[in-house]
């Protein structure tokens, strides 16, 4: 059994990723992914989004520049925000990952917004991703496709 404990944002919080048999990672130089997943969209729906969390163990910081898939004609970095009581989305620029830090994409925070997407994303399939970062370079990544109750259960923040 595996666990990761990732800072949240300000490190205000902190979230475990349970060692679930849904759960992985993937690992190039000093970036760890963990647990890529897109919650499933309805057949109209010609949006999704991607979570994700981005481990940096090196001794320099590093940014996630953008991102690109297959299944969407665009993939955007996108910060939730609170205007006047209203949620709502803004473009999120680069991110950094400070040395020795993480970077957590949640509902309802930081993710990775598809748009146009090909067909609906359904429960239990994946797909490619491709993450850009300024040092690390391209990194492909596997998304599994994913129900809010499995999220849920997945990524309870700790008590």
């Amino acid at each position: 059994m595996r666990i990761h404990k990732l800072a949240l944002g300000l490190g205000a919080a902190v979230l475990t990723f349970a060692a679930a048999a849904a759960a992985h990672e993937i690992r190039a130089g000093d970036l760890t992914i963990v647990h890529p997943w897109a919650r499933a969209t309805m057949t109209p729906m010609q949006a999704g989004a991607v979570y994700l969390a981005i481990v940096n163990d090196g001794a320099e910081a590093d940014r996630l520049l953008g991102a690109s898939t297959p299944v969407a004609a665009m993939a955007m970095l996108h910060r939730s925000v609170d205007d006047g009581g209203v949620a709502r989305m803004v473009a999120a620029g680069e991110i950094e990952i400070a040395a020795g830090g993480s970077v957590v994409l949640e509902p309802g925070v930081l993710h990775l917004m598809l748009t146009g997407l090909a067909a609906p994303l359904v429960v239990g399939e994946t797909f490619a991703l491709t993450l850009r970062f300024a040092r690390a370079g391209d990194m492909e990544v596997t998304v599994e496709v994913e129900s809010m109750a499995v999220m849920n259960h997945l990524h309870a923040p700790a008590g």
